[in-house]
């Protein structure tokens, strides 16, 4: 009987880093929704709650590899100076089901998050959007800086949170690229080509008159269906792209609210695949907005690049 675990190649955090960076996570993504892959293929999720948080098991099957996600979402952790999100990656071969390599899912799931927001603003932004405001404070709002610059000319940065303390790191972590970074309030949505939402809000984070129409917007803060980063209002004036219909019908508080208080119609929802393909056009003349829930497909599609690349493919 083989041995499964030794003959597993295993990529912590640091040689996951090493092995695949931001631009490639996003060229990844895009190019899964370019070729043909419909996300509502992919293999529903379980979320299971448990005393202290939540149990997530997200299983996808996408070209040469088959792979499983276990995440854990414990509230209580920031405070305890962990991650609220932590994960470990199993993937392996789509025909054997043979376990080939394990990942760090905590840093999987840091890079595809971030990832997946750019490869979707990248195909909705305007080319020159130079002022991001991100609201969060931890990994995913400093990750998220990161992947904008990846696709925008990002120039400022404001971030907005609730502990001072905490946005304070977060403009330091930032400072070293050059950008104007500062703590920022809502108020700064008003100057803003992109604005990211990664919180843990359940009510919406800043007034929706405040969006200027050439906005960009995306919001991957919840999973659940009575959490919201974003007004109603917002939604009811602006294109707004969802993984697919399923997960924004059973996931994405944002839309489900939306819908539920009458600002927003389900046959207005589109479905990324549908812009990335172009099948939809892009609508100019409003807000865009992109809501995330996050799905197995994508962090598969970003630990085969790992692995590609590992290999040389």
């Amino acid at each position: 009987m083989p041995d499964v675990i030794a003959a597993m190649r295993v990529l912590d955090a640091t040689a996951l880093r090493a092995r695949i960076d931001m631009p490639r996570a996003i060229r990844a993504l895009q190019s899964v929704l370019r070729h043909g892959f419909d996300p509502d293929d992919d293999p529903p999720r379980s979320i299971v709650d448990v005393r202290h948080g939540q149990l997530l098991l997200m299983p996808a099957d996408l070209g040469r590899y088959a792979g499983q996600k276990l995440a854990t979402v414990a509230p209580a952790n920031p405070a305890r100076g962990l991650d609220r999100i932590q994960a470990i990656y199993v993937v392996l071969d789509a025909e054997t089901l043979t376990p080939v390599a394990l990942l760090d899912g905590t840093e999987l799931t840091n890079l595809r998050t971030p990832a997946m927001s750019a490869a979707m603003l990248d195909l909705v932004a305007e080319p020159e959007a130079s002022s991001l405001v991100v609201f969060g404070t931890g990994p995913q709002g400093v990750r998220h800086v990161e992947a904008m610059r990846a696709i925008r000319p990002i120039e400022r940065v404001r971030f907005v949170g609730r502990d001072r303390a905490k946005a304070l790191r977060a403009v330091a972590a930032c400072e070293a690229s050059g950008l104007d970074v500062a703590v920022g309030d809502a108020a700064d949505v008003a100057r803003a080509d992109l604005i990211v939402c990664a919180t843990t809000a359940r009510e919406p984070l800043f007034d929706a008159a405040l969006v200027p129409d050439r906005a960009a917007i995306v919001a991957v803060g919840s999973h659940e269906r009575d959490a919201r980063e974003l007004p109603g209002a917002l939604l009811g004036r602006a294109q707004v792209i969802v993984e697919t219909d399923r997960v924004a019908r059973t996931e994405a508080g944002d839309v489900i609210m939306a819908i539920d208080e009458g600002h927003l119609s389900p046959a207005d929802v589109v479905p990324m695949a549908r812009i990335a393909t172009g099948a939809v056009e892009v609508a100019r003349d409003r807000p865009r907005v992109v809501k995330t829930c996050g799905m197995g497909w994508q962090d598969l599609a970003v630990a085969q690049a790992a692995i590609d690349e590992e290999e040389g493919v």
